[in-house]
């Protein structure tokens, strides 16, 4: 991590433009973790990563891999720009005089970051889930559409169900507001916070002590690919460690349900379902995806953020000589 004390405003932007790029990159993955946390035991559409990718194309297109891009490419500015920033502020004061930070003050920042973001990522989280499930839930009343016919009459097969027209995350957004207020959108907060608190704990003095060791001198930075390899590991390191959170948070923000899905009250509630009606190995779904997902996204985030992005572009042009 570098030494070099950047302003706030150059922290934010950093911070945002790191976590747009890394969107764009990773978002059909992160789609596809959705809908397989989402799936439930006997409705089960998709079998893998790869299945529920060739399917949603199949379906919907190639854009239907970046339903609800749009509102993570919106808000992911903040939310990174927020965490990024949150963490080097605590890390910032919880040092004394300039000396190297305990583990656990490291963590205490990580959790203060974690903790900071949550006013952005649950409602992102909230709006995004809708979007990129609701192509899973279309294709399984279909399905379930197709087999009534055929178990009634084959001339009735022939009838394809209307299809339904999807909402916007406008109409949702207004329709939450609407309904519930602003607490509408903070659906699922606590499951954020108990997703993303352990996360940052468990990432950020990972990734502060493995980017160390790419530094030659504790003066100069590290290599940016040092940056962006200690993002990866770290990142996907605490994604799986808190996965089973984050099957708890997308069951509890999904507002619509597949066919003889369960519904959940709270986190307890859904824990207690999912551990007795699918086993200890369903707070996995999606690990590896999620995996997949973080690692280039904090890869790329850190190098953006901590490299600089002026900074990275002149380290990439070929110097000019004497």
């Amino acid at each position: 991590m570098a030494d070099k004390q950047i302003s706030l405003p150059a922290k934010l932007i950093n911070g945002g433009i790191a976590g747009l790029i890394g969107v764009t990159c990773v978002f059909p993955i992160d789609l596809a973790k959705t809908r397989l946390q989402n799936q439930q035991n006997g409705q089960r559409m998709y079998s893998s990563l790869s299945d529920c990718l060739i399917k949603t194309i199949r379906s919907e297109g190639y854009f239907g891999m970046y339903r609800g891009a749009a509102v993570n490419l919106t808000l992911v500015t903040p939310e990174k720009a927020i965490k990024l920033a949150a963490n080097d502020f605590f890390r910032h004061h919880l040092s004394k005089d300039g000396k190297k930070l305990t583990l656990l003050r490291e963590m205490l920042a990580g959790c203060g970051a974690g903790t900071c973001q949550v006013i952005v990522t649950t409602p992102m989280e909230m709006l995004k889930i809708q979007l990129q499930d609701a192509g899973r839930i279309e294709a399984q009343k279909k399905l379930m559409a197709a087999q009534a016919q055929l178990s009634s009459s084959p001339a009735a097969a022939a009838a394809e169900p209307a299809a339904e027209k999807r909402p916007t995350a406008t109409q949702i957004t207004r329709e939450l507001l609407r309904s519930k207020g602003i607490a509408g959108l903070y659906k699922g907060l606590g499951a954020t916070l108990l997703r993303d608190v352990p996360f940052s704990i468990v990432y950020f003095p990972l990734f502060a002590n493995l980017n160390k060791l790419g530094q030659k001198d504790p003066n100069v930075k590290a290599p940016f690919y040092v940056s962006f390899l200690s993002g990866c590991v770290a990142g996907s390191t605490a994604a799986v460690a808190v996965n089973p959170c984050d099957v708890i948070k997308t069951r509890l923000q999904s507002l619509q349900r597949g066919v003889n899905e369960d519904t959940y009250s709270g986190i307890l509630d859904c824990t207690k379902k999912i551990w007795q009606r699918e086993g200890p190995t369903a707070f996995f779904k999606g690990a590896y995806c999620r995996a997949l997902v973080i690692a280039p996204l904090f890869g790329i985030a850190q190098v953006v953020y901590f490299v600089g992005i002026a900074e990275f572009l002149l380290d990439m042009l070929p110097k000019r000589q004497a």
